[in-house]
């Protein structure tokens, strides 16, 4: 049963590296394509604000291929952030107060580390590390704050993309199973519920680091969860040594400032790393004297004041441009809070005003094997490089302009330069007005020609509505025309078949009528005819009835003793009733 206890443990602690990235996906950063030399404090996103504390960041590029992701936490005194996995490397810079970082690095040899941390502290922690910071209380409620970069290019493969600065611990453990829980940190059911139900807290909390040394179940399951050995078997948390810009002696120091870089010789924690920092203090009315970096990109945040920052794009001798690497000649003016980037090759200057010292820390890239390159002064790259030559580069008339321009700055690295922040200022505003006023024209141009060119497109919309219309028209009247040719070959059509109609009736009738004709006198002729038949057989039935009576009425006139009137002619009387009938017949019919 240990033994299976012991294997679903170690299968949490895969299965938890493989969620973390599930997990991070979601925080994937999208890093914009256009290189800016200037990211204001004002453009800042806000991730995390509680009354404990807040965090906002920023996502900067150096223009080729580098991105990095700056993030600016601040505790309240008597504060805690809470645990996080590491997804990149992390260097940070305390800018105010004091505080403790812990962390558990991924290989687990020294166990659970921390560090105490105040103003002006460096450190760095690796990819793949948990920690979490505490606030120390503050009588005078300073504030903790740390200023910290994330490389967003993985190194070992730059193609991978970048999933977020880091994930927090709470969320990769409640993303498992409870029976996977339960049976992985050997714990009951009751345990992982109360783990799970909780709400989610916020990024910072309130803490009360009188608690920090009181054992806990909670902290039992973090460290199981992790994979290192319960609480009595845990070696003692060590103590390591930070890097701070204040407490040694500056790499650069003179009258207008100084200036100090840690790199992995100055601070065991940088070492693997392709991240530093630096820190420049200039007095009022000082130079930052021109320089390039060679193999790094500066990353700096201004801490205090305000001054001129001057960066210059370096030339291409094929006259081509490269896309993949914007580069603009530029100067601007910068203030507390606000961060600024120069990419490597390209010279920069920072310059304090005469009113108020500049100082702005910041992080560079490839620190180990970089070595700055100065332009003027006693450490000039140009002094080594053979006059006549280099006479011939600036296309002189003779080298002694090329001595005069090297051998009259006796200072190095940091100069002296009053009123050059105002000057510069003053042509950075009139050139920015210029350039306003021409983008300006530009833009009236612009919306002259998108003017013009929506009237040209309203003009040629018009005439082809107008020819349209015109269409439309035509159509409208040939069909019309059509329309009045059918309607008149269907009105002719009509009166033709009406005509063809009342022909066929008038026909009709005529032979209906002659038909009615003939049949009437076909009838007639019959009836004639039959009148005839019967007038004979009544004659002939009237004058046997009168040869039937004649010899009666002789009888009875012979026995009345004399004769009878004689018939009026021949048939005698039945003859003339007889034709009587017929004559009267005809005279009705006719």
């Amino acid at each position: 049963m240990v033994a299976k206890k012991a294997l679903l443990g170690a299968a949490v602690v895969l299965l938890l590296w493989a969620f973390c990235s599930a997990a991070a996906a979601g925080g994937e950063k999208r890093f914009a394509s256009r290189f800016r030399p200037l990211v204001t404090k004002e453009s800042r996103t806000r991730v995390v604000e509680t009354e404990s504390g807040t965090i906002t960041a920023v996502d900067v590029r150096d223009g080729c291929a580098g991105a990095y992701h700056l993030q600016f936490i601040t505790l309240e005194p008597s504060s805690l952030f809470l645990p996080v996995l590491l997804h990149s490397d992390m260097v940070f810079y305390v800018h105010t107060g004091r505080g403790r970082v812990s962390y558990l690095q991924e290989d687990y040899k020294h166990g659970t580390q921390s560090i105490d941390v105040k103003h002006g502290d460096v450190y760095r922690l690796e990819q793949g590390s948990v920690f979490y910071v505490e606030s120390n209380p503050s009588p005078t409620r300073e504030k903790l704050r740390i200023h910290a970069v994330f490389n967003a290019m993985n190194i070992e493969n730059t193609a991978e993309p970048f999933f977020g600065a880091y994930s927090n611990i709470c969320d990769l453990v409640r993303g498992f199973d409870e029976q996977v829980l339960e049976m992985g940190f050997g714990v009951s059911k009751e345990v992982i519920q109360g783990i799970i139900s909780a709400e989610r807290p916020p990024s910072i909390v309130p803490y009360s680091q009188n608690e920090t040394e009181k054992p806990s179940w909670k902290e039992g399951i973090i460290e199981a969860l992790l994979g290192v050995r319960g609480p009595r078997d845990l070696p003692n948390k060590k103590k390591t040594k930070t890097f701070n810009f204040f407490s040694g002696k500056p790499d650069v120091e003179n009258c207008y400032g100084w200036s100090t870089a840690v790199t992995n010789k100055g601070l065991k924690a940088l070492k693997g790393s392709n991240l530093g920092a630096f820190m420049v203090n200039l007095t009022t009315g000082a130079m930052m004297g021109p320089h390039w970096n060679p193999k790094a990109t500066e990353i700096a945040i201004v801490i205090h004041g305000h001054g001129m920052v001057q960066v210059v794009c370096p030339s291409n001798p094929s006259g081509q441009s490269n896309k993949s690497c914007e580069c603009k000649n530029t100067a601007f003016r910068v203030k507390e809070g606000d961060v600024f980037i120069v990419p490597r090759f390209h010279p920069m200057t920072q310059i304090s005003f005469n009113n108020d010292s500049f100082v702005f820390v910041g992080f560079s890239t490839n620190v180990g094997q970089n070595h700055p390159q100065f332009l003027a002064g006693k450490r000039s790259a140009l002094q080594v490089i053979n006059k006549e030559i280099l006479a011939m580069s600036f296309n002189a008339p003779n080298s002694t302009l090329v001595e005069e321009l090297l051998a009259s700055q006796r200072e190095s690295i940091i100069l002296s330069c009053t009123s050059c922040a105002e000057d510069l200022a003053k042509r950075t505003e009139s050139e920015e007005a210029r350039e306003r006023e021409e983008e300006e024209a530009r833009k009236r141009k612009e919306e002259e020609a998108r003017k013009r060119e929506e009237e040209e497109a309203r003009k040629r919309e018009e005439e082809e509505a107008r020819r349209r219309e015109e269409e439309e028209a035509r159509k409208r009247e040939e069909e019309e025309a059509r329309r009045r040719e059918e309607e008149a070959a269907r009105r002719r059509e009509e009166e033709e078949e009406a005509k063809r109609r009342e022909e066929e009736e008038a026909k009709r009738r005529e032979e209906e009528e002659a038909r009615r004709r003939e049949e009437e006198e076909a009838a007639r002729r019959r009836e004639e005819e039959e009148e005839e038949a019967r007038g004979r057989e009544e004659g002939q039935s009237e004058r046997e009835r009168e040869g039937e009576e004649e010899p009666r009425r002789r009888r009875r006139e012979e026995e009345e003793g004399g004769g009878g009137e004689a018939p009026w002619e021949e048939g005698g009387e039945g003859e003339v009733v007889r034709r009587s009938k017929v004559a009267a017949k005809k005279l009705y019919k006719g």
